[in-house]
């Protein structure tokens, strides 16, 4: 029979391919999403004319765990506060003018009838 003998010699890594060993660690830096809630409250009590300024104060407190989707309603509780900003503003100019012209217009019917019942 014949018997044959392997070597075999323990080399280990070659040394130039030996890296020194790391930790990586993540810091989450903590990003700070807007949430006009201040602006959206005050939409709400004074300028609430078409109740946008109640569905942006909803969505101002709705708190979601990732940045994403707090940007996501951040940004549509901004909208709905500039749109309940501008249409509360010039409802309210509206309101104002036609109460004005509307006292003045009153103020000459009743002017009017009062001078036609002293001439009768």
């Amino acid at each position: 029979m014949h018997k044959e003998e392997h070597e075999v010699a323990v080399l280990g890594p070659p040394p130039s391919t030996i890296l020194p060993r790391s930790t990586v660690i993540n810091i989450h830096s903590e990003t700070s999403v807007p949430d006009h809630v201040v602006w959206s409250l005050f939409n709400t009590l004074f300028l609430n004319w078409c109740c946008l300024g109640f569905i942006a104060f909803a969505y101002s407190v709705k708190m979601v765990g990732d940045v994403t989707g707090a940007q996501a309603y951040a940004s549509t509780a901004k909208c709905l506060n500039i749109w309940a900003l501008i249409l509360g503003i010039l409802m309210t100019i509206g309101f104002i003018l036609l109460l004005v012209f509307g006292s003045v217009t009153v103020y000459h019917i009743m002017l009017q009838i009062i001078q036609e019942k002293r001439g009768y």
